[in-house]
């Protein structure tokens, strides 16, 4: 599958995603200050084996549901989130950032996918360079990446 983001002016970025089949579909990707929220699934999908929201796209789900039907697609929701929340705070301890992990899936009453330090890393150092190619990015500009 491959996933096309634009950095577009105003609200919205676009991400377009052409499946293996060569259906197209887009998604409006609201602006957050930080690298839009499903290239950061991105990020945490290629790296683990967890399945979330890209991953049920790939498997044939339509891009306009929203996650909630599985305990593994909520389970990397939230760890989606955790790492947009030290993006835009700034970077903690591993420890710290799998402590918030775990409260948040904790609250929600969902299991905790299992993720290591070494995973986190791998994970950062994936955020950092899909950060500064978005950053590089002129407006209209794309970065088209495989999943």
């Amino acid at each position: 599958m491959e996933l096309m983001f634009v950095k577009r002016s105003g609200k919205y970025d676009e991400l377009t995603i052409v499946r293996s089949d060569g259906t197209v579909e887009s998604v409006a990707c609201p602006k957050q200050g930080i690298i839009p929220h499903d290239m950061v699934h991105y990020a945490v999908e290629s790296v683990l084996a967890h399945r979330g929201f890209l991953s049920l796209v790939k498997e044939g789900q339509a891009s306009a549901f929203t996650t909630g039907a599985g305990d593994s697609d909520e389970a990397v929701e939230r760890l989606v989130e955790t790492f947009q929340a030290e993006m835009w705070g700034g970077r903690v301890s591993a420890a710290d950032l799998l402590s918030t992990y775990e409260h948040a899936c904790e609250s929600r009453g969902h299991r905790i996918a299992a993720v290591s330090r070494d995973d986190v890393e791998a994970i950062r150092d994936r955020l950092d360079e899909l950060t500064l190619q978005w950053g590089a990015l002129p407006q209209n500009g794309a970065l088209t990446i495989r999943f």
